[in-house]
């Protein structure tokens, strides 16, 4: 959206007064702005945005919101993060369109480009970029709403209580998204799974009374949520008797198919929880009358994001590449969908799963009886609490030479040359900060590799 530097003035309480400058974008990057970006110069922990307050107006920003003395185009506050928010949540109140906000332990990222495709086939949509669903990510991206934008679906994340009340307050979501609720960030909750339940109910809790609650009816702490809600409520599952639910589910390695109200889906998407992410959109478009027989061409189209589920073979080995982050329930999802593609051998590279407190080693034990189960031919795990995957795993019956662990991600890649043959499926997954991808990207480094075909 755009406005002006006076308007910003105004929004975020600043008494002083600037030129009346255009704004035709948002910024708190020096090194990406734009020629009329208005900066937000954010302290961080090592880096202070207002030392570059002089090279973004060089470089034509519009002006900067900064701690520093006023200027023409510098609007001077004490707290630069505040100062987004409230411009963020000043604009928010005069646009038009309907905030779908997504939350969850698990597939928020997925289900937001998910709902935000299937809305499109219709209406112009706009969504959070990536997953800046943070403190600053979430204001940047209502700011950045195109004004010919009906709707809006923006990812709201979280590691503490309070945080998705603060975001939703700013948001103002009409329509609220519960994915599901896991073991995520336990470190910050105690270990216990209703804490985290309570923190993502904020989100149905900050709905208008006019508001739709749209939660996961195979998940009995998101299913619980519609008794905090007096509004409208729509549920979406597999198992259960949800009001969107999937029937004829067929989960294969190449993806999924199911049927809602009579209409016959088929997606790249991976195991029970892409049907789900996709039972969410579907769910959502409805809500805005796109109904699911007007859905099934942009279902097929959608494929899995970047290190989120993407599946591609090289020298006949399938490589299913789930890297981008990693939790208890999303490593089992993820174990299933292997455990379901046709394989000679199946291996599991698995990295540790962090934020998970003085309840890692739990976690990671059961993880590995839970991978041992699973029928895997090879188990390698990756730095720290992953040790106890591994051991727990030759624990529940898989043979100690077919279990192995790596500090270095590189090294577990390099290890895996010449013993993936070809009929092979290889899965890689790990949090976000273990940084599996490099252990794929080892293994793909070998001479004469290569990818055939596209990732599906």
């Amino acid at each position: 959206m755009k406005s002006d530097l006076g308007r910003v003035a105004r929004a975020i309480g600043a008494v002083q007064g600037v030129e009346p400058v255009p704004v035709t974008g948002w910024s708190v990057d020096s090194r990406t702005l734009a020629p009329g970006d208005l900066f937000f110069a954010l302290k961080g922990p090592n880096h202070d945005g207002s030392a570059y307050v002089a090279e973004v107006l060089a470089k034509g920003a519009a002006g900067a919101v900064a701690a520093i003395p006023p200027g023409p185009r510098t609007i001077s506050v004490a707290d630069a993060q505040k100062a987004l928010e409230a411009a963020a949540s000043d604009l928010r109140s005069e646009w038009g369109g309907t905030v779908i906000a997504v939350t969850g332990s698990a597939g928020k990222t997925t289900t937001k480009e998910t709902i935000a495709a299937l809305l499109a086939t219709e209406i112009p949509v706009a969504k959070t970029a990536g997953n800046l669903n943070n403190h600053v990510g979430l204001p940047l991206s209502i700011l950045r709403i195109p004004e010919e934008a009906r709707a809006a679906v923006l990812e709201i994340g979280m590691n503490h209580p309070g945080e998705i009340r603060h975001l939703a307050g700013i948001a103002r979501p009409v329509v609220g998204v519960v994915t599901n609720v896991g073991l995520a960030h336990a470190e910050f909750f105690g270990g216990s799974v209703d804490g985290v339940a309570l923190a993502k109910r904020e989100l149905i809790e900050s709905l208008p009374h006019e508001g739709t609650a749209v939660l996961n009816a195979d998940d009995p702490r998101v299913a619980a949520f519609r008794d905090v809600h007096p509004g409208r409520t729509v549920t979406f599952g597999i198992a259960s008797d949800a009001d969107v639910r999937a029937g004829n589910v067929e989960i294969a390695g190449g993806g999924v198919r199911f049927r809602v109200d009579g209409t016959d889906f088929e997606s790249s998407y991976q195991g029970r929880h892409g049907v789900l992410n996709l039972l969410a959109g579907i769910a959502v478009a409805r809500e805005f009358g796109i109904p699911a027989a007007r859905l099934r061409e942009a279902v097929r189209e959608l494929r899995p994001g970047q290190m989120r589920g993407e599946r591609r073979t090289a020298g006949g080995i399938e490589i299913l590449n789930d890297c981008y982050n990693s939790n208890p329930e999303a490593l089992r999802s993820m174990l299933d969908v292997l455990r379901a593609t046709p394989a000679r051998r199946r291996f599991a590279v698995l990295g540790e799963m962090l934020e998970l407190g003085r309840w890692s080693e739990d976690l990671h034990r059961e993880a590995g009886r839970y991978a041992a189960r699973s029928g895997i031919d090879v188990l390698i795990g990756i730095r720290g609490a992953a040790r106890y995957m591994v051991d727990e795993a030759v624990a529940s019956g898989l043979p100690a030479g077919a279990a192995f662990f790596f500090d270095d991600p590189a090294e577990a890649g390099a290890f895996l040359r010449g013993r993936l043959l070809p009929g092979d499926a290889v899965l890689f997954k790990g949090s976000r900060g273990t940084r599996v991808e490099r252990a794929l990207e080892a293994f793909m480094s070998a001479p004469g590799r290569g990818a055939s075909g596209s990732p599906e």
